[in-house]
């Protein structure tokens, strides 16, 4: 059975769609489990593990070693504060960004521990590649009987940008980000945002799934 859960809603640490010009907070992912028959995988582990872990002590039962994948939507230091809370998972990546990290692997040792993802992480998981903010920006698309949700990562960060079809900065090729965007809205039914929570596609009626 698949069945989602957010962990931890994220935020910018500036956001200029509320009118911040300067940063106001710390600024961190989104972090989601996801279970699907015996694969249970954590998405964007960004909070420091002394704070990650008592965060998933109060939203699920599931213990960190009990944890089989991590993915992580991008390269960004963001995404990964908390990645040794789940030294028994294997730890995975797109490709593009993969490559971009494993240059800095002398400095950070750890990081020769991520590896190429594959196109499917567990029945009805797959990568959905949104490219834009990073060269390797993917997503996960999760596959209900009636739906489909989709973990945007950064290429969708707030509702205010999905609102207002905006693109998050810094971005390292906008027209390839507002591309992913637009690819985005058309197969989700529902999205988890990269800095935000679960929503709804505004441009699609009531949907059947409910998180768990």
């Amino acid at each position: 059975m698949l069945q989602f859960r957010v962990l931890s809603v994220g935020t910018l640490a500036m956001n200029p769609l509320w009118g911040e010009k300067v940063p106001t907070r710390e600024g961190h992912a989104t972090t989601t489990l996801i279970e699907a028959g015996n694969r249970r995988i954590i998405v964007d582990p960004s909070l420091p593990a002394n704070i990650l872990q008592p965060r998933m002590q109060s939203r699920t039962p599931i213990a960190c070693d009990a944890i089989t994948d991590v993915f992580l939507t991008s390269r960004d230091p963001a995404r990964f504060r908390g990645i040794s809370l789940f030294p028994n998972a294997k730890w995975w990546m797109a490709e593009k960004d993969r490559e971009v990290l494993a240059q800095v692997a002398a400095e950070v040792p750890w990081v020769s521990r991520i590896h190429d993802a594959p196109d499917s992480l567990a029945p009805g998981v797959d990568l959905f590649p949104l490219p834009g903010v990073t060269s390797g920006t993917t997503g996960l698309l999760l596959a209900f009987p009636s739906t489909t949700i989709l973990i945007t990562g950064d290429a969708i960060a707030t509702q205010e940008h999905l609102d207002q079809g905006r693109i998050v900065s810094p971005c390292e090729s906008v027209e390839a980000a507002q591309e992913s965007f637009r690819e985005a809205i058309e197969i989700g039914d529902g999205f988890i945002l990269g800095r935000d929570n679960f929503v709804l596609n505004p441009l699609r009626g009531t949907i059947g799934v409910q998180p768990k």
